[in-house]
């Protein structure tokens, strides 16, 4: 498949995304956060979860700080604010 032109080449499907929201309950940051991951999300067909940071001790050790916290595959994409057009753009490059 090497030798053939470009335009012959399959193109690989797109791996599967996940975004995940760690945060609390009672947290306006959080709420606002849910609403843009929820929104991006549904626009893109992309899964997303959400962690409550109070249920994991490993979330909480290591983002307590910083909540909400953005997670695209497993990697801290952003916290406290999300904006949607950086976000939209990560999970479309």
């Amino acid at each position: 498949m090497a030798d053939m032109a470009p335009i012959f080449r399959r193109k690989s499907a797109p791996y599967e995304r996940l975004v995940t929201l760690v945060g609390k309950s009672d947290c306006h940051l959080c709420e606002d956060a849910r609403a843009v991951v929820e929104k991006v999300c549904a626009e893109l067909g992309v899964p997303w979860e959400e962690k409550d940071i109070n249920q994991d001790k490993e979330l909480y050790d290591e983002y307590w700080e910083q909540i909400p916290v953005v997670l695209v595959d497993g990697r801290q994409h952003t916290f406290w604010r999300v904006d949607e057009g950086r976000l939209r753009k990560e999970l479309t490059e």
